[in-house]
């Protein structure tokens, strides 16, 4: 089964859950490390008070630079304090180079400051000398990270909220997009436009939803050919029952006027048996049309089936003569008695219609590797070769089918193609070179099963 879609959702999610950790470390480190640093005005003050003291050292008023230091304490509430650097080694140690430079007594004010101890660090700032220098313990209005605890829990609260927001609105935005296509199609399709589909609004897209879209395309296309063939078959069926129905009603009123009563009740009733025809036939259309369907799977003998319809077709059309080749018997199993008899016997009385008195219908039947076609030859007209297709729709029917049989109603060969399709087989027409027209019927024979 396709399952395109789990993927792509499984995808989206491991993706996002990914992207949402890597955001959280980048940003909580990036965020943490920028928020480490005094800011830039704290530094600058700093500085000066490193100048200041310097200045006063340099002038040489201990006693004044005595009185800055201890205002500058209590002031701030921190420690300050001048000192010297000279480190005196003891028992023959020696001081290396890399210490005499690399020896500190307090941090630079640009220097990183470690949030999560609690004591604030020495701050130094170097006399010109190099070997004194000022200290200062970082005043607690200039420790940077006073907003940390407010960011880690946005950190840790909104930050994941936010990237779940838009993986939802990613996820709802693949899902529903197809989905409102196909409500506004549904919609569409409601309002009577029969030819909305949904797949090609699509694109590439290759999921469960693409997959919907296709049944969907499947269905109205479906309904809609249901629709517009209901259509057609109530417009014709009306159309055909008009002139019945007017023939009827002028003979009901000369029969009301008692005008030679005996002459037209017998077409009242002929009128009545062909009315009765067309609308049997249109309805028995008409279900094979909508339902499509499975009919009974009998055996049956076509040369006998062939056989009992000849005789009907002889004793109706006596001026015709009929040439028969069928095999001895023509067994068929998983078929429809019912369906093929109506089939084939449409097709022959189509063939004695079209073919005048004194002319000769052939009809053979032969055995084939995976069936049986039937074949049947008729003296008519024949058909336009651009109607060859048009005869098989119902009511259609030629301007030579109407001068020669002005009471037909060309439902026929619409049924005739209806009803072996539903038997599993097919029929095809074409003109024959000499004149008039062939008709082809093809019966499969069941395909054996793997144990037969």
């Amino acid at each position: 089964m396709n399952r395109r879609l789990l993927w792509k959702l499984c995808g989206i999610l491991a993706l996002g859950t990914s992207a949402l950790f890597w955001v959280i470390s980048f940003v909580g480190s990036e965020t943490e490390r920028q928020m480490s640093f005094i800011a830039e005005p704290h530094q600058q003050t700093l500085r000066d008070w490193g100048r200041t003291a310097e200045a006063m050292y340099r002038a040489g008023d201990e006693q004044a630079l005595a009185r800055w230091l201890e205002d500058l304490q209590t002031r701030e509430n921190t420690w300050a304090a001048v000192v010297r650097s000279d480190i005196q080694p003891l028992v023959g140690s020696r001081l290396t180079d890399r210490f005499r430079d690399g020896f500190r007594l307090g941090r630079d004010e640009t220097w990183k400051i470690h949030l999560y101890f609690t004591e604030n660090p020495i701050m130094e700032t170097t006399f010109a000398d190099g070997k004194t220098h000022f200290l200062v313990l970082l005043p607690q209005r200039m420790r940077p990270g006073t907003y940390l605890p407010e960011v880690r829990i946005l950190l840790k609260v909104a930050l994941p909220l936010a990237v779940l927001v838009m993986m939802c609105l990613v996820i709802y935005r693949h899902v529903m997009n197809p989905l409102r296509q196909l409500e506004l199609a549904t919609r569409q399709f409601t309002e009577g436009n029969l030819g909305v589909r949904v797949r090609t609004l699509l694109g590439n897209r290759n999921d469960e939803l693409a997959a919907l879209a296709d049944t969907f395309d499947q269905m109205a296309e479906r309904t809609g050919d249901l629709i517009l063939t209901q259509r057609r078959l109530i417009a014709d069926l009306s159309h055909e029952l008009r002139t019945p129905l007017t023939r009827i009603d002028m003979a009901v009123s000369c029969v009301e006027e008692g005008i030679d009563t005996q002459h037209f009740l017998p077409r009242i009733r002929h009128e009545c048996r062909i009315m009765r025809g067309l609308v049997e036939d249109t309805l028995t259309l008409a279900w094979l049309e909508n339902e499509k369907p499975s009919l009974d799977h009998e055996s049956l003998d076509l040369t006998d089936l062939l056989d009992s319809i000849l005789d009907d077709a002889r004793y109706e059309y006596p001026d015709h003569h009929l040439q028969v080749h069928l095999p001895d018997r023509a067994e068929l199993t998983g078929s429809s008695h019912r369906a093929l008899a109506q089939a084939i016997e449409n097709v022959i009385r189509n063939a004695c219609n079209h073919t005048p008195a004194g002319g000769t219908i052939t009809i053979s039947l032969r055995r084939e590797e995976n069936g049986y076609r039937l074949v049947v030859d008729d003296e008519g007209p024949g058909v336009p070769p651009e109607h060859l297709e048009l005869i098989f729709k119902p009511f259609f029917r030629s301007s030579v089918a109407r001068d020669e049989k002005p009471t037909g109603h060309g439902l026929g060969l619409a049924l005739a193609r209806r009803q072996m399709e539903a038997a599993g087989g097919w029929i095809k027409a074409g003109n024959r070179g000499e004149g008039g027209l062939r008709m082809l019927l093809w019966f499969p024979l069941p395909n054996p099963g793997p144990h037969s």
